[in-house]
């Protein structure tokens, strides 16, 4: 039997036709045997509406738990319409929201921006599973969480990530995205034209566009999508969640945490003023590139650029920076400093504040750290390697 975890974001719910339209989709599919879990977004605009309002309402000392529970309002109606509507159609259903007993996504008390506590959001999806083995189609909000009763947010974007979510702790077969577009596209269709639907994306692929500012879906959302689960994302007017879209595949070899097997070399650069002079870093990369040296980071401060390369490149990279810093009027030397352990962080249990206080108790010193919405890039002394890693691999599990 099929088990599929549906997300209606807030276009899709727009307006009661379409809550209609996305409830009989759930029930066709219902009727032909599936078990359903159906996350919802808020009706459209809903959100937007209740941040307007509070903001003209309440111009000092709202508190982050109260900002939570008005925006989380949203999602609160809309399981409830959702949940009726099935009802009406002679599906049994329950709507579950973070004060129902049921509720399955805890998380910290970072009311706006909270993280999940993993293991205790597994246990209690097992309740989802006891209403599915009932028959019973639970309506789940999307974008909320909770910590000790109180009303939590996973940020803008949210109910992508309890999907997957729900989807990674029950085991399910597939994950669907219902929105407002056919699938991913080649190109924002604004902007081109001619832009082309794509029939599948990578994991990896489909983060990158996320994060550069492709709304279609939240880069944290995939950091649950198991290699077995199916995952798509479709237009609500199909009108039908069997309808093709654009299909999401892998990963194929996930690793929340990843060490890189060399030692990286790290180079540095100095000069003056480096960061206003044009050219500078380009000439850098491209010493990299035409000689066939890959370069993992490059990080430009105003007097100096350190680059990041393997080690077995070191020598040769010496040698070609050497023979540019030379012959260049803006650079006056360069230095090698120790190798370096590179270790690429996804797991979304490490967040940047829980890896800085991880380094600081064990009194280890980052190289460098980067950060972006996906990934942390760490680099530490290549000596500390074994008990980075150590580290890292305790807390995530």
């Amino acid at each position: 039997m099929d088990l599929i975890v549906a997300k209606f974001g807030g276009t899709s719910v727009g307006n009661g036709k379409r809550i209609r339209k996305a409830a009989e989709s759930v029930a066709r599919e219902y009727k032909k045997g599936s078990e359903i879990v159906v996350v919802v977004s808020a009706v459209n605009k809903t959100t937007d509406d209740l941040i307007n309002i509070t903001n003209d309402a309440i111009t000092c000392n709202l508190t982050e738990k109260q900002h939570a529970e008005i925006v989380g309002m949203g999602e609160r109606t809309s399981v409830r319409l959702f949940s009726a509507t099935l009802e009406s159609l002679g599906i049994k259903s329950l709507f579950i929201d973070p004060y129902s007993e049921l509720w399955p996504i805890i998380t910290d008390s970072n009311y706006m921006e909270a993280r999940i506590d993993l293991d205790k959001t597994k246990e209690k999806v097992n309740n989802l599973k006891s209403l599915l083995d009932q028959g019973i189609v639970p309506v789940v909000c999307g974008f909320l969480g909770k910590c000790k009763n109180q009303v939590t947010t996973l940020g803008r974007g949210g109910s992508d990530i309890t999907a997957f979510l729900i989807g990674e702790c029950l085991n399910a077969t597939e994950v669907i995205i219902v929105t407002d577009v056919d699938g991913v596209l080649s190109t924002d269709p604004q902007k081109i034209s001619e832009a082309e639907l794509l029939e599948s994306i990578t994991v990896d692929e489909m983060k990158t566009l996320a994060t550069h500012g492709a709304q279609v879906l939240h880069p944290h959302a995939l950091d649950y999508k198991h290699p077995k689960i199916d995952a798509k994302i479709i237009n609500y007017n199909k009108e039908d969640l069997k309808a093709e879209g654009t299909y999401i595949t892998g990963p194929k070899d996930y690793k929340p945490i990843d060490l890189y097997e060399n030692p990286v070399a790290s180079i540095t650069i100095v000069g003056k003023s480096l960061l206003n002079k044009v050219g500078i870093v380009s000439a850098l990369s491209n010493i990299l590139l035409e000689n066939g040296i890959n370069l993992f980071k490059m990080n430009p401060h105003h007097n100096s650029i350190t680059v990041f390369i393997d080690s077995e490149d070191a020598d040769k990279a010496y040698e070609l920076y050497h023979d540019h810093v030379v012959k260049s009027e803006d650079l006056s030397s360069i230095s090698r400093d120790k190798d370096t352990a590179m270790f690429s962080i996804t797991s979304p249990e490490i967040s940047e504040i829980t890896l800085a206080n991880l380094l600081t108790e064990n009194d280890i010193d980052a190289v460098l750290i980067n950060y972006t919405k996906t990934e942390i890039l760490l680099f530490v002394e290549w000596e500390f390697k074994y008990e980075v890693s150590k580290l890292l691999n305790t807390y995530k599990n």
